[in-house]
């Protein structure tokens, strides 16, 4: 695939990397269809990432590499077709466990517009990841568009290392650095920990919204680079659509279905 034909996807590529290379630590929404990307580019996002989470659920799905390609490079091209920031995807296991496979679908994200993935080890072996990012880096190179692979790694979120969980993450770092990754996803990263892990390894740190995640500026501080809302603002948005159905369903009220709702207009307008 010619390069030439991607000059949007590359562009965007670049300024999507450079961002992790200076300013300030970038704040990364995730969205769960094109209605809530174009949101979160309304509200000032430089840049949108899916929620893999949100996503699946969307299209009747669960969460954990059950959310069939096709129906997700579709969705990236529904996302794109309403925001020109630049994207990048939550690929989960790369939907395959077989690395060449999973680089192929990897390529379908970009080719949507995707300007990176995140791809993460779950409780699979290290080595399998970084041979999933050499394919992934593999197939963007050979159809000529840009990748950003955040490489995710699960250790603090599944407690796959008791009592060794730094160690354990900076030597996975160190594995996919050599592989190809462009950063580092810690989700479930004890706080007491980020500074290590800043300092520890060679990749800009991402980290994801929790309850007890320092403030913004202490994680800027710190030496964060990346901070994504993960699949927490789905799961606001679910609860306050079922509070809501429920409302109506227990008493057929509808009073409270219009209480800090955006107007009709409002969200229409969005969309000319």
């Amino acid at each position: 695939m010619n390069t030439a034909k991607h000059p949007t996807q590359l562009v965007a590529h670049e300024r999507f990397a450079g961002r992790h290379r200076s300013g300030p630590l970038l704040l990364l929404p995730n969205a769960w269809d094109a209605g809530s990307a174009r949101l979160m580019q309304a509200l000032g996002a430089e840049a949108i990432a899916t929620t893999s989470a949100g996503l699946a659920w969307s299209l009747g799905y669960p969460d954990g590499d059950k959310l069939p390609p096709a129906e997700y490079e579709a969705a990236l091209r529904r996302i794109l077709r309403v925001v020109d920031c630049p994207v990048t995807a939550d690929a989960e296991g790369g939907y395959a466990d077989d690395p060449a496979q999973a680089g192929q679908h990897v390529a379908r994200l970009l080719g949507a517009g995707a300007v990176g993935v995140n791809l993460e080890d779950g409780s699979g072996p290290a080595l399998l990841l970084a041979q999933k990012i050499e394919a992934s880096k593999s197939e963007a190179a050979r159809a000529g568009l840009g990748l950003w692979v955040n490489a995710r790694c699960d250790v603090y979120l599944r407690q796959l290392a008791p009592g060794r969980a730094l160690a354990e993450t900076l030597e996975r770092a160190a594995l996919y650095a050599r592989a190809g990754a462009d950063s580092l996803f810690v989700p479930g990263v004890a706080p007491a920990d980020i500074a290590a892990l800043v300092q520890g390894q060679s990749l800009p740190l991402n980290v994801m919204a929790r309850p007890d995640l320092p403030p913004l500026a202490e994680l800027q501080r710190l030496g964060v680079r990346r901070l994504s809302a993960g699949s927490a603002i789905a799961q606001k948005a679910w609860a306050t659509a079922r509070d809501a159905g429920a409302a109506f369903l227990a008493d057929g009220c509808t009073a409270s279905l219009f209480e800090g709702a955006a107007s009709y207009a409002s969200i229409n307008d969005a969309f000319g």
